[in-house]
């Protein structure tokens, strides 16, 4: 004879609360990487052709990276450990050196990458073009006002913002490929 014997079942009521406390832990535990970028303010979109400016070429500091990451400043390989100190001798200069500018206001430091340039060369030498503003900026601040720039008032900013304008104009990115450092760039 046979008995109807029934199958044990599983109780699944549990289940979806140790599904739901396990995705609820998963969320909480995980970290989401957020993009970084350049804080560079951008100036706004107009349609109207830039004005014509006649810029002295003593007052430009020609700054070409290569493919190879290599660095052409003034005709002249250099390495990035001294492109800080360049950058301020170019700024400071105030018509002493003629290579160099004729005083911070009309210094314009002029940026153009190779489309090959890597990330990482391309941030470090921003980095040390505006560490190179920055110091100045801070050196003047302690000078006039007896603060660092941060530290200043708006109107005290502004004032030696305008004394050491920002002056990095960036180019459009070409196929220099290595022969910028060599010197022999488009």
């Amino acid at each position: 004879m046979r008995h109807n014997r029934s199958i044990p079942e599983i109780n699944a009521g549990s289940m979806a609360d140790i599904a739901f406390l396990l995705l609820i832990f998963f969320l909480v535990t995980t970290t989401m990487d957020t993009d970084k970028g350049l804080l560079t303010l951008l100036p706004p979109w107009s349609n109207e052709p830039p004005p014509d400016i006649d810029i002295n070429r003593r007052n430009v500091l020609d700054i070409l990276v290569n493919a190879r990451d290599q660095l052409l400043v003034k005709g002249k390989p250099l390495d990035i450990s001294e492109l800080k100190d360049l950058t301020k001798k170019h700024v400071t200069n105030n018509g002493i050196d003629p290579q160099y500018s004729d005083n911070p206001q009309k210094a314009v430091v002029s940026l153009k990458n190779d489309k090959g340039t890597s990330y990482n060369m391309y941030i470090s030498v921003q980095n040390e073009l505006k560490a190179a503003y920055n110091e100045l900026r801070d050196e003047y601040a302690k000078t006039k006002f007896g603060l660092k720039l941060n530290d200043l008032n708006e109107a005290q900013q502004k004032e030696v913002k305008e004394f050491y304008p920002l002056g990095i104009s960036e180019a459009e990115p070409e196929d220099l490929g290595g022969a910028a450092a060599a010197g022999g760039g488009k």
